[in-house]
């Protein structure tokens, strides 16, 4: 088994390349017609983990991937967005957004009561209290990591047994990204059956092609240097505003508030300088392939990404993980309603769900797989997710409560 970090990339790099070596190729069109590509580049890594290829369970990879190759690929692809055009996507994007928290909050006590009637010893009392650590489930899926240790430390669960609920979210969340990743690639089919019109992001997805194609250019070394330079100055500025916005939170609110996590503020600034540079004579840098560059990180996240699931942890804490899957089947239910309701389009559906059941490090990930251009709706719903995690999860975990 392969555990050293630098190995684990050169797989990872190997799996990219040859999806994207062979995407083109007429063997192979086919199969990524009914498998999109995007899907590949995380299952591949997902089943080395299963199947005991890599091992990860030391790995550094991903807070490397979170801190550099993230907000890297937030600037980037924020630096020649449209505005007006994500302004214009309407309402029906936070009617998702909104439906995808409902579905986290009531889902947590169905699921809970649905289990308890079949095995009632998942109740428990004390610090061990089912209701106690599935209230920081509820915490990551409405907001993130930051959101989930608050709620580890206002209930109190015992932590020597929190390592099943790691779990549950981890390997439940990804088996739904798997979903959605395929109904990105089939999101017309999808769209067809909600009778969703998606006219609008179709045109904001067309403007952004055409732009990116009116100001291309021939890239020389210092349009590189250029471009990758301001990039990771926007990471690194990040990091030196978010560690000091933690502290100061963290001061005045407690360790424990959302506000006192320096990835919420490496994410708010990373994009908030992406979307300030958009205003300016730096959108032109898109002509050099910011997009596209934004577009690789977002990839090797994705593969980073692959490497948490090992499907055979789903026997790990049976009883949690039923409650995890219909907590999630009743999430995804409940969106699906609504969609067909009111006609949102299944972009809608996918982004203002893992901006609740994954947040920044993966909403704009799913939103990307639709298109590059679509990547700071997904960030920008999550960072509302982030706003809420926390209010959310004390309403889920109260009902919670009422049941155990």
């Amino acid at each position: 088994m392969i555990s050293d970090d630098r190995i684990i990339f050169g797989l990872l790099a190997a799996v990219l390349a040859f999806v994207f070596a062979t995407r083109g190729r007429a063997g192979w069109a086919k199969f990524y017609t009914f498998v999109p590509i995007i899907l590949v580049c995380y299952l591949v890594p997902s089943l080395m983990v299963t199947f005991g290829l890599i091992d990860v369970s030391e790995s550094q990879l991903w807070p490397a991937a979170k801190d550099y190759f993230l907000p890297a690929a937030l600037f980037l692809m924020t630096l020649s967005i449209d505005m007006k055009g994500i302004i214009g996507l309407g309402a029906k994007a936070l009617i998702m957004f909104g439906t995808a928290t409902l579905g986290i909050i009531i889902g947590g006590p169905i699921a809970l009561w649905t289990v308890a009637q079949f095995d009632p010893s998942i109740i428990g009392t004390g610090d061990t209290a089912a209701w106690r650590g599935l209230a920081t489930l509820a915490g990551s899926w409405i907001g993130g990591g930051a959101n989930q240790t608050a709620m580890l430390e206002v209930y109190g669960y015992d932590e020597s047994r929190y390592a099943a609920l790691i779990a549950v979210d981890i390997i439940v969340a990804n088996i739904w990204m798997v979903f959605l990743l395929y109904g990105a690639g089939a999101s017309e089919r999808v769209d067809r059956w909600l009778g969703a019109d998606s006219s609008a992001i179709d045109r904001l997805r067309d403007k952004m092609a055409n732009y990116t194609a009116s100001v291309e250019r021939v890239a020389s070394a210092n349009d590189l240097v250029l471009l990758l330079g301001a990039t990771f100055a926007v990471v690194g500025l990040s990091h030196l505003v978010g560690t000091g916005l933690e502290a100061f939170f963290a001061d005045l609110l407690g360790p424990e508030s959302v506000l006192a996590s320096s990835f919420f503020w490496v994410v708010v600034v990373a994009t908030t300088l992406g979307l300030g540079a958009s205003f300016t004579r730096a959108r032109d840098l898109e002509g050099v392939g910011a997009s596209k560059f934004g577009t690789v990180f977002i990839f090797m996240l994705v593969a980073i990404i692959g490497t948490k699931m090992n499907i055979l942890q789903l026997g790990d804490a049976p009883g949690f993980m039923a409650v995890g899957l219909i907590w999630m089947l009743v999430h995804v239910i409940l969106l699906l309603a609504v969609a067909k309701i009111i006609r949102a389009p299944f972009f809608f559906v996918a982004v203002g769900s893992k901006a609740n059941v994954g947040g920044a490090a993966s909403a704009p990930v799913v939103a990307a797989a639709f298109h590059p251009a679509l990547a700071p709706v997904g960030v920008l719903l999550a960072v509302l997710g982030y706003a809420v995690g926390t209010y959310g999860a004390i309403i889920c975990a109260e009902m919670m409560r009422a049941i155990g």
